[in-house]
């Protein structure tokens, strides 16, 4: 089954099939984090549409990480 990952730096999204520990390659992040996206749904995606759910992912996570250090 394939995988959709995403970085938690730079949202950086990536698919995987067998990997659980997965990197980035673009900001050098060591742990992605398995996205719920499906590979159904990501493939079917364009990029301005993958490129807002990171935009997205990124704006929720990060907030939630400052509201957890408050």
């Amino acid at each position: 089954m394939i995988k959709v990952y995403i970085c938690p730096k730079c949202g950086w999204l990536r698919t995987v099939s067998r990997r659980k520990k997965v990197e980035c390659y673009k900001c050098g992040e060591v742990d992605m984090i398995q996205s719920k996206l499906t590979y159904d749904k990501y493939s079917e995606m364009t990029q301005k549409e993958r490129d807002d759910y990171a935009d997205s992912w990124l704006y929720i996570h990060l907030r939630n990480l400052k509201e957890q250090h408050v």
